[in-house]
């Protein structure tokens, strides 16, 4: 049994995690912004679901939301951050304000939730933290710099903290779905059948969190599709971008 603590979990890929990973008999604390889509759960894991409304921009009640955790479950073995922001502009049309708060929720809360993390897992020399990252922030994308470049620094951020914590017990990994069909990928120009399903993707995530890599993705096509990815970031992403316009003519 793993004590988890996951943010951005009321919907999508979040919440289809956060089922699997109750129904496998862990014990999950979801920090969201809304909770109205896991009262059910919270009906039938009552001791095993804790749920609070919090926003990762504030690294306060972020602390506040990770204590009450550990006193109600003893301590956190993994940590995922999925919370996420995402607009389609294109760089000239997205506003400064807009970069910023899309780092603050995507990069920066990720930093806030590690940080508040750190203590309860260093106390006990063991820990897992997951960032939630995207084939964007590896190959590019169209319309799409403040999202795909959050990513990305996430990709380097956890790269670095694997080293800065190596002798702790605590590793640093990364998330890699597919393009999923999600509230927050709606807007983009991509056909659904590109898509992938939520729950299957999200099922397939929780069922591979517990191996021991440092990237983990839902499926095994998944996990060949990323690897494409690092080694031909751009010429995919044009590919990518290509395929999508095409696509979208017809």
């Amino acid at each position: 049994m793993a004590r988890i603590i996951i943010t951005g979990a009321n919907e999508g890929i979040g919440f289809h995690m956060a089922f699997q990973f109750l129904q496998d008999g862990h014990m999950v604390s979801i920090l969201d912004l809304k909770l109205n889509n896991l009262q059910p759960l919270k009906e039938k894991y009552t001791d095993a679901l804790l749920l609070f409304e919090c926003d990762v921009r504030n690294p306060q009640t972020l602390i506040q939301s990770t204590n009450d955790t550990v006193s109600a479950f003893g301590g956190i073995d993994y940590a995922i951050h999925n919370a996420a922001k995402c607009p389609f502009t294109n760089l000239e049309d997205t506003a400064d304000d807009e970069y910023r708060d899309v780092f603050d929720v995507n990069y920066h809360g990720a930093i806030n939730m590690t940080r508040a993390v750190l203590p309860a897992m260093k106390k006990n020399s063991a820990g897992r933290i997951f960032f939630t990252s995207s084939g964007v922030g590896v190959m590019g994308f169209v319309n799409i710099s403040a999202y795909a470049s959050t990513k990305g620094a996430l990709e380097s951020l956890a790269k670095c903290m694997n080293i800065e914590y190596q002798d702790t017990g605590i590793t640093f990994h990364l998330i890699h779905p597919p393009l999923t069909r999600t509230t927050s990928a709606r807007p983009l120009p991509v056909p659904e059948e590109f898509k992938a399903d939520p729950y299957k993707v999200g099922v397939g995530i929780a069922k591979n969190i517990h191996k021991k890599r440092f990237i983990i993705c839902h499926s095994f096509s998944q996990r060949l599709q990323t690897r494409m990815m690092y080694l031909f970031p751009v010429k995919f992403g044009r590919l990518m971008s290509k395929m999508t316009a095409q696509q979208n003519s017809k």
